[in-house]
């Protein structure tokens, strides 16, 4: 594995954690995929599953004893993103601290570079 140029903090891989644990899944041996897809309400928009099989083309990192899997082109838009979790009581949920944004819609899950 790479070194993290995707990051989770330890709140996220937590959460993330249990989240493979309730689908009893291993989080040893899966992974979460990050990608980037057209849409949203600023161009594009981030989508988050698990996976446990990574293509050769695939960018592997390990935050936080997560792994994460990028593809080859979402990483041109994710270098340097760090996956947050907040327990907000309104709005909680996976927040993505994105250093190539220009500029982010209210939802917190689409973007523009």
């Amino acid at each position: 594995m790479a070194t993290a140029a995707v990051t989770v903090t330890t709140h996220a891989a937590d959460k993330i954690r249990g989240i493979f644990s309730t689908k009893d899944l291993s989080w040893e041996e899966c992974g979460l995929r990050i990608a980037v897809k057209g849409g949203g309400c600023s161009g594009l928009s981030y989508n988050i599953s698990i996976d446990d099989e990574p293509t050769k083309h695939d960018r592997v990192f390990d935050s936080n004893g997560i792994k994460l899997i990028v593809d080859k082109k979402s990483f041109l838009y994710t270098m340097g993103l760090e996956l947050d979790f907040d327990v907000d009581d309104f709005n909680g949920g996976f927040v993505f601290h994105n250093p190539k944004a220009k500029a982010t819609c209210g939802c917190g899950t689409s973007f523009s570079v």
